[in-house]
């Protein structure tokens, strides 16, 4: 992470959050970047979560939220990021997920060629 340019980080929603995956890598990289100086600052970081039915706007917020105490700058999309399927692959039948996540790679290409110059 720390050679990136740009950081997405993408998770399935249980219970209403990311996956305790995430979780771990969210804590255990936000405590060892902050405390050595902030090594993630201005990099850009998106997120973006995959979900059944409900409960992705938290674990989309959650990613979002190390993103923002990182320091990091965070592209946005026409929506939020999220693609809505319940079977792997299935959220590629997503028609409005997918132009979010086509938009979303837009605009963080976009910035990382404004922010590396």
């Amino acid at each position: 992470m720390l050679d990136a340019d740009g950081i997405l980080l993408g998770s399935p929603t249980y219970f209403a959050d990311v996956s305790a995956g995430m979780k771990a890598l969210i804590e255990r990289c936000g405590m060892v970047t902050r405390v050595n100086g902030d090594l993630l600052k201005r990099k850009v970081g998106a997120g973006v979560a995959a979900v059944r039915r409900a409960g992705a706007t938290n674990a989309f917020n959650t990613m979002n939220f190390f993103f923002l105490i990182s320091q990091m700058i965070v592209p946005g999309s026409n929506y939020w990021n999220l693609g809505i399927g319940r079977l792997p692959g299935e959220v590629s039948s997503d028609a409005e997920g997918v132009e979010t996540m086509k938009i979303l790679g837009k605009n963080m290409a976009w910035l990382l060629k404004k922010v590396n110059g």
